[in-house]
């Protein structure tokens, strides 16, 4: 019943972004559109509506794959780095090849989003307090570190602006034939599924995956690499969505528990289903002028996270 009620929200909630926006598009025009009317829908309503929701469904899944691995449920590319360090190679992308391609500018985010990853892992590994604060709290730290580098070789090399546009998340440039790399978290959400019980195993502690014949580390990376793929994906696309990967999954396993397979179309439909309804908001609370979804995505989430540190220390 819950599995129908989300299918059902997202398809409608689709139609809604489809037909919703400054270009007058009724619902009944569908069949008999005009030629600007149908030029509005194809290059931008479709494409957006369908960023919307694979970047919803990806980073949430990252979001918990990333929990499920260091065992900690306020870890998440907001707060383990994975943001600035997609940020960061954009920027290196662009100061060694300044007509970098979308293609070149994945590459260098992927490179070093995973590289930020493993070396965060490696830190949490070598941390002996553990408290569910702490470890984000060096993830946000590690972040800042990395914030701190890209801001200095972009205020170095006229790049600023540039970076103030990938810290804010924005549909509203998304248009057909300059989002098609989104198209690249399908994988990653084959991936989870198809080792989403060692995953789910990897998330219980090394000597508990290795008593069970897993290969702990070839997981490890595994699930690294996908959230990494992620990130820059999302990053190259339409910028930085915090708190995405976050709170979804915390909902997702205080409602359904925390085994992936069974929670993954959950937390999926419920990643899109919140970037959905905050895109909405955001094209019609100012209308005909738009809040950008990072702006959205930051006050509901950052709300949410308060509420979550209050009711797991309880």
């Amino acid at each position: 019943m819950t599995y129908i009620i989300l299918v059902s929200s997202i398809l409608l909630l689709s139609l809604i972004s489809l037909f919703t926006g400054v270009k007058e598009i009724a619902f009944s025009d569908i069949l008999d559109m005009s030629d600007d009317q149908l030029l509005v829908f194809s290059i931008s309503r479709f494409p957006r509506t369908a960023a919307l929701i694979l970047t919803g469904a990806g980073l949430s899944i990252a979001g918990f794959i990333m929990q499920q691995l260091t065992q900690n449920k306020f870890v998440s590319p907001t707060t383990a780095g994975s943001l600035e360090a997609a940020k960061l190679g954009i920027l290196f992308s662009l100061l060694l090849i300044p007509t970098a391609s979308t293609t070149n500018k994945m590459f260098f985010a992927l490179l070093f989003t995973f590289a930020a990853s493993l070396l965060f892992m490696l830190m949490v590994r070598r941390i002996r307090f553990r408290s569910t604060v702490f470890v984000p709290l060096i993830g946000i730290m590690f972040g800042g570190i990395l914030n701190s580098i890209a801001t200095f070789f972009a205020y170095k090399n006229n790049f600023l602006q540039n970076i103030q546009g990938w810290l804010m998340g924005d549909f509203s440039s998304v248009l057909q034939g300059q989002y098609e790399t989104i198209y690249f978290i399908l994988p990653v959400v084959i991936i989870s599924y198809l080792y989403a019980d060692q995953f789910t195993i990897a998330g219980m502690g090394e000597s508990f995956a290795k008593n069970l014949g897993l290969s702990y580390l070839a997981i490890v990376n595994l699930g690294l690499f996908a959230v990494s793929l992620t990130v820059s994906v999302t990053i190259v696309t339409v910028g930085a969505i915090p708190f995405l990967g976050l709170i979804v999954p915390n909902i997702v396993s205080l409602t359904f528990g925390d085994n992936l397979r069974k929670t993954l179309p959950y937390t999926a439909l419920i990643g899109a289903i919140f970037l959905l309804i905050c895109d909405i908001l955001g094209r019609i609370l100012i209308f005909p002028f738009e809040i950008p979804i990072g702006l959205m995505v930051g006050i509901i989430g950052g709300i949410l996270f308060f509420l979550l540190i209050l009711k797991r220390n309880k």
